[in-house]
C-alpha cells in the first residue's frame, strides 16, 4: 500500500473510533469534519430526487460510457471503476460504494433492483427493506439478502462476504453448503470457496477492508441510521486488499 493511502487509513480510523465513541459524528460537526478532510467528497444526506452520485473518483464507467456527476443510476445498470476510481451512489432504497478494480451488473427496472453480479472487487451497500430475497451472485457465491448490510469481495477462487448487520443466506455455488446468518454488527463474515477445505466452502473469516463510517455514510444517503451505537474496528486497517 502507498505510504499517503496509508497514513490516510490509519487517520480516518482514528477519526471513526474517536468520533463514534464521544456521539460527535452523527450531530453533523463529525461529518463536515470527515468532508473537509476529503474521505467522503462532502458532508453526506439523503440523495435529492433525480441524483444519484454522492461521489465520483478516477475512471468510472456506466454501460461503457464515463460517468457523469449529474447522472442517474438505473437498477439495471453495468459500473466499472478503474484503479484508483471510486463510486458511491443510490439508487432506490438502496446505496453502494464501488472499490476500484470492480465491475458491478445490477438487474431490474427503473430505480429498483432485482439482482447484482459482482464480476469482480468489491462493494459495500445497504439495502431497503424487501418483500422479496435480492441475490448478489460472486465467482464462488450466491448471498440472498432482504434488507440489510453488506460488504462482498469477488476473486476467481474465493469470496468474502461480512453480513454488517442483518439476514443473509450465503450459498456455495461449487459445493452443496448454504449458512444462514443474522447478523448484529459484523459477526459473522465468512469465506466461500471454490475447493472446499477439510470438508467446507464456507468458513469464519474476520473483519476487512471496510468500516463503520463508510455504513453510516450509506445509510445517511438513504435517509436512515445505522442499528448500532459503537464502531467495530477492522482487522489489519481496512486497507482496500483485493
Amino acid at each position: 500500500m502507498p505510504q499517503d493511502h496509508a497514513h490516510n487509513v490509519a487517520a480516518r480510523r482514528r477519526f471513526l473510533m474517536q468520533a463514534l465513541s464521544s456521539g460527535a459524528l452523527i450531530g453533523g460537526a463529525g461529518w463536515t469534519a470527515a468532508a473537509q478532510a476529503g474521505w467522503f467528497g462532502s458532508r453526506p444526506r439523503k440523495l435529492p430526487e433525480g441524483r444519484s452520485i454522492h461521489e465520483l473518483r478516477g475512471r468510472v464507467l456506466i454501460n461503457g460510457k464515463a460517468a457523469t456527476r449529474d447522472q442517474l443510476i438505473q437498477g439495471n445498470d453495468r459500473i466499472e471503476v478503474g484503479p484508483g476510481g471510486q463510486l458511491i451512489y443510490g439508487v432506490g432504497a438502496n446505496a453502494f460504494i464501488v472499490r476500484e478494480r470492480s465491475i458491478l451488473e445490477m438487474s431490474g427496472k427503473d430505480l429498483f433492483v432485482n439482482a447484482m453480479q459482482l464480476v469482480s472487487g468489491a462493494v459495500l451497500g445497504v439495502f431497503g427493506k424487501r418483500k422479496t430475497e435480492l441475490p448478489i451472485h460472486t465467482a464462488t457465491a450466491t448471498i440472498g439478502i432482504r434488507g440489510t448490510a453488506l460488504y462482498t469481495e469477488s476473486h476467481p477462487d474465493r469470496s468474502y462476504a461480512c453480513t454488517c448487520y442483518g439476514h443473509t443466506v450465503l450459498q456455495a455455488r461449487q459445493a452443496d453448503q448454504r449458512e444462514d446468518i443474522r447478523s448484529t454488527h459484523h459477526d459473522a463474515p465468512r469465506w466461500i470457496l471454490s475447493a472446499p477445505q477439510d470438508g467446507s466452502a464456507i468458513v469464519p473469516a474476520p473483519m476487512i477492508n471496510h468500516d463503520d463510517m463508510e455504513l453510516m455514510l450509506l445509510e445517511a444517503l438513504c435517509g436512515r441510521e445505522v442499528p448500532f451505537a459503537t464502531p467495530v474496528e477492522p482487522v489489519g486497517g481496512a486497507t482496500r486488499g483485493y
